[in-house]
């Protein structure tokens, strides 16, 4: 099911996600509802890339043990390049938005910005995302109901959150 209202919240490191979603996980929040985005290595350092064994979803990179994690959480698997932000890792649904979005988008450079609108992301606010994303931040996108996109900002508020909005449709 796909929602208008989105709670998008931009955090500096995987630990703080990690806590994030602990937070959510103990207080009900549907996790079908969520989706993680961030930027995949592309240092030269590691080889990275995603592929599956068998029904398991496998990362290579420098965060391979904190995808991996993701994935279990949050089921949807997606691994991109798009040319304004770069490789861009996802758990959750929104990785199926953004197939969509390249289908239609025609490999454009506003495909996250397209994947985004479709939760409820307004435009203005596409472009902080990106460059949240290009600099190596993460999004938790929690698509919902008003309510329910309400109280998961609320109990977000409590985690080491660099910076966060509710976008109701």
């Amino acid at each position: 099911m796909t929602y208008e209202n989105s709670c998008v919240a931009v955090y500096d490191e995987h630990l703080r996600v990690q806590e994030a979603l602990h937070i959510l996980q103990k207080n009900d929040v549907n996790t079908t509802n969520l989706s993680l985005l961030g930027k995949g290595e592309g240092s030269g350092t590691y080889s990275t890339g995603l592929y599956t064994r068998g029904d398991q979803v496998q990362y290579r990179g420098a965060q391979r043990f904190f995808w991996e994690e993701m994935w279990r959480y949050l089921p949807g698997a997606a691994f991109f390049w798009i040319p304004t932000v770069g490789t861009v890792v996802v758990a959750g649904s929104l990785g199926a938005a953004l197939v969509v979005a390249l289908e239609e988008v025609v490999n454009g450079p506003d495909v996250l910005g397209a994947a985004l609108y479709t939760v409820g992301v307004p435009d203005d606010s596409v472009i902080g995302y990106e460059k949240a994303i290009r600099e190596g931040r993460y999004l938790l996108v929690v698509q919902a109901e008003q309510n329910e996109a309400e109280r998961v900002h609320d109990l977000l508020l409590s985690s080491d959150v660099q910076d966060m909005a509710l976008h109701l449709g």
